[in-house]
């Protein structure tokens, strides 16, 4: 398979090679199969992308991000799912309930490298598209028409590559075309951006943060009607497997990422 992907596509390998080598740890703490195939298939060196750090926090924030998306799920049995910078993310195959739709959006590289790895799936739809565009709502709103369900936007990986504005920008799409939703995102802070040339992982591609917040209000107060409801450092779940990640919990409880969750 001939692998092509841009700057920021290319750290969609990170959390793959992290995830393929979790699975085949003696007692993982996630499972992807697909992960380990794509390794496999690509036949990609995973030392660049898997160092301690950023392993634990992929393993913290998939732990996490699943269970959110799980309770949401057991809330809201035929829920609409978006996926928003996808990569080579497998959620669906972990919570999939028989019932929910599920939408994986990225840009055209990323859907096309996509496409031959995932096979077609009953309920999963790909579109190849920038999310700062707005016409892939189209799709999203009629699915949400059909089955008069709540949707549930999923940004993981994604806010720290965009701008300030680039994010306002997002937020405005989603408030203007879904009258109601949930937005779960992954957010960084501004002592990453500005230290990004150490991150263990990161500094091995060629992706630049581009903003952080302190808050997850901060990102509420860049778009009017958006909600801040609450936000999960990934400390809260890497302190419970090492001494190293009880350890950068303990001294650097306000570097890591967080989860926040808004509403309008």
């Amino acid at each position: 398979m001939n692998l092509k992907l841009g700057d920021v596509q290319g750290t969609a390998l990170i959390p793959v090679a992290i995830k393929a080598n979790e699975t085949l740890r003696k007692k993982p703490r996630i499972k992807d199969d697909v992960a380990v195939e794509i390794i496999r298939t690509l036949g990609i060196d995973t030392k660049p992308f898997d160092k301690f750090l950023s392993h634990e926090g992929v393993v913290a924030r998939t732990i996490m991000l699943d269970r959110t998306v799980n309770s949401f799920i057991k809330e809201n049995p035929e829920a609409v799912i978006v996926n928003m910078g996808a990569g080579f993310d497998n959620r669906f195959s972990r919570v999939d309930n028989k019932k929910i739709a599920w939408f994986d959006i990225d840009f055209p590289d990323s859907i096309e490298l996509r496409k031959k790895v995932f096979p077609k799936r009953e309920r999963v739809t790909m579109i190849a598209d920038n999310i700062l565009d707005s016409a892939w709502c189209k799709k999203v709103k009629e699915e949400i028409k059909k089955r008069n369900a709540p949707v549930i936007f999923l940004a993981e990986g994604l806010f720290m590559y965009l701008t300030l504005e680039e994010i306002a920008k997002l937020l405005s799409i989603l408030k203007d075309n879904f009258l109601s939703g949930t937005l779960v995102a992954e957010l960084n802070n501004p002592l990453m951006v500005k230290n990004q040339k150490y991150h263990d992982t990161v500094k091995n591609t060629n992706a630049v943060f581009k903003s952080g917040t302190w808050s997850g209000q901060e990102i509420a107060d860049l778009c009017d009607g958006i909600q801040f409801i609450e936000e999960h450092s990934l400390n809260e779940e890497m302190k419970k497997y090492s001494f190293g990640g009880w350890f950068f919990a303990k001294v650097f409880k306000n570097m890591n990422n967080r989860w926040a969750t808004f509403k309008w």
